[in-house]
């Protein structure tokens, strides 16, 4: 099963490492993790992915709550949410048909090509992570030359998270 996490730290050295260590020693995998600061300059939100049962996610839950910098952590995976995912990718295309091809697939896909040269083109792609893998397995053939992720970014929906809701 996979669980979207997600984590308010303290904006200080060393968080990320502290985080991700502590989660690598236990032996579980990330299949994505992103950290950005908020509004406060003082926090930052750290959104991971993992896959596992719920006692897996229960665990690292609970282990997150113990590191000191760690302020909260939501898994928000059963809760009405958006997610997005950016990427980069540098595709093969020579002048002519094939980058008509990449450009009409952007934009197929709400992508935008963000740069041009003589034989490839970039283009940016924000959205599902199923949206993006099926713009990666339809430029495939045309030949990937170079390709960057973000990790998934998420939020729940409504004017405040359902657990604040109910408290309130």
């Amino acid at each position: 099963m996979r669980h979207v996490l997600s984590a308010t730290v303290q904006n200080v050295p060393g968080v990320l490492a502290h985080v991700s260590g502590m989660l690598a020693s236990r032996g579980y995998n990330i299949d994505s993790l992103a950290v950005g600061e908020t509004d406060d300059p003082g926090f930052s939100r750290m959104t991971f992915v993992l896959r596992g049962d719920e006692r897996v996610q229960e665990q690292v839950r609970r282990q997150l709550e113990k590191i000191v910098t760690v302020v909260s952590v939501d898994d928000i995976s059963s809760q009405n949410y958006v997610e997005r995912d950016l990427m980069l990718i540098k595709v093969a295309a020579p002048a002519g048909p094939a980058r008509s091809n990449v450009k009409e697939l952007a934009e197929i896909f709400r992508g935008r090509v963000v740069d041009v040269a003589a034989d490839s083109v970039i283009v940016e792609i924000s959205g599902t992570e199923n949206k993006i893998e099926g713009f990666i397995d339809l430029v495939r053939p045309l030949g990937i030359l170079e390709l960057v992720r973000t990790g998934r970014i998420a939020m729940v929906r409504g004017s405040r998270p359902e657990n604040e809701a109910s408290a309130g």
